[in-house]
């Protein structure tokens, strides 16, 4: 019998659980198949690879060779899988350009530098609401760059794996319809809003649970929340059905004003992300992180409220 990676993940799994019987059920097998499998593979391998007992499964030192081995081995042949996928998928030159990103206004205003910059490169765009389902299409080589937000300070998926660059951090500002009683006001305390309906656009992370967390300190519990794509959270704004929670970069809608909150309990980073050994990064991640930073600066210089606001919060703003 030829030595297989599927033998050295069935030694790896006996190992690590230090148990045929967790290591079957890890790699979904009958107990009884592994054992033989096990016995298939010592012969092979010219000697027993574990000591067991009623206690469990521990290497031999032919056990912890093969095991040293297979620690490098293995992982290798995955990136190597990783990288053959990402050349399948990715063209030759930057001839055009896959961007991948939430809803939001940046995205856009990339493109529109992009298609500016490149008038005969194509421009496609992929959007979802799975900031993980971005990170993983980045890592298989099926988007070039991705624009994505996180929540405070939370790590952005495949961090250990892909490169994200801050763009902007920006609080997040309550929407209000231009009628609200607070609509006036410059600044508001959370707990003014203690007896309103929320809105809010849906998403993983830790988002969700930091405004609740905001508003128990503020001394209440939201009495409801819509979680809805981004025109109808502004609809139901504006027919006075809900308070939005929105970037202070939203651009401006009718009938709507947005309004800081006081201590700014809550932020969103803006992040522009790659592949590093993508050829995307090779060829066009600084001229697409000077593009998106372009966008960011004109979201926020479409907000005089916000740019003024800016001035007394310096921590807040583009990344430098």
């Amino acid at each position: 019998m030829e030595l297989e990676l599927r033998h050295l993940r069935t030694v790896r799994a006996i190992a690590d659980t230090g148990s045929l019987t967790k290591a079957a059920a890890t790699l979904g097998l009958a107990q009884p198949a592994l054992s033989a499998q096990l016995r298939r593979i010592e012969k092979a391998l010219g000697g027993p690879l574990f000591d067991r007992d009623h206690t469990g499964a521990r290497p031999t030192l032919l056990g912890e060779l093969v095991l040293e081995r297979a620690r490098v081995v293995l992982p290798a042949v995955s990136e190597l899988q990783e990288e053959a996928v990402r050349f399948a998928n990715a063209w030759g030159t930057m001839e055009r350009f896959r961007l991948g990103g939430t809803h939001g206004p940046l995205l856009g205003g990339l493109v529109d530098r992009l298609v500016t910059a490149h008038p005969t490169a194509p421009v496609s765009t992929y959007t979802s609401w799975s900031v993980a389902e971005i990170a993983s299409q980045l890592v298989d080589g099926r988007l070039d760059f991705a624009l994505i937000g996180t929540c405070g300070e939370s790590p952005p998926p495949g961090s250990d794996r892909l490169t994200w660059q801050v763009i902007g951090v920006d609080p997040v500002f309550v929407m209000l319809p231009d009628t609200h009683p607070l609509a006036g006001e410059q600044e508001l305390d959370l707990s003014a809003l203690a007896d309103e309906c929320w809105a809010d656009v849906p998403g993983e992370g830790c988002f969700a649970d930091c405004f609740i967390s905001a508003c128990a300190r503020a001394g209440f519990s939201p009495v409801s929340v819509y979680e809805t794509d981004t025109a109808s959270v502004v609809h139901l704004v504006q027919v006075g059905r809900a308070v939005g929670l929105c970037r202070a970069t939203f651009p401006p809608a009718p009938g709507v004003v947005t309004r800081p909150i006081t201590g700014s309990p809550l932020s969103w980073r803006h992040l522009l992300g790659w592949h590093p050994r993508s050829a995307a990064a090779d060829a066009a991640a600084g001229a697409v992180s000077g593009y998106t930073r372009a966008a960011y600066a004109e979201a926020v210089e479409r907000s005089e409220s916000y740019t003024r606001w800016l001035a007394a919060h310096p921590r807040f703003g583009a990344a430098m």
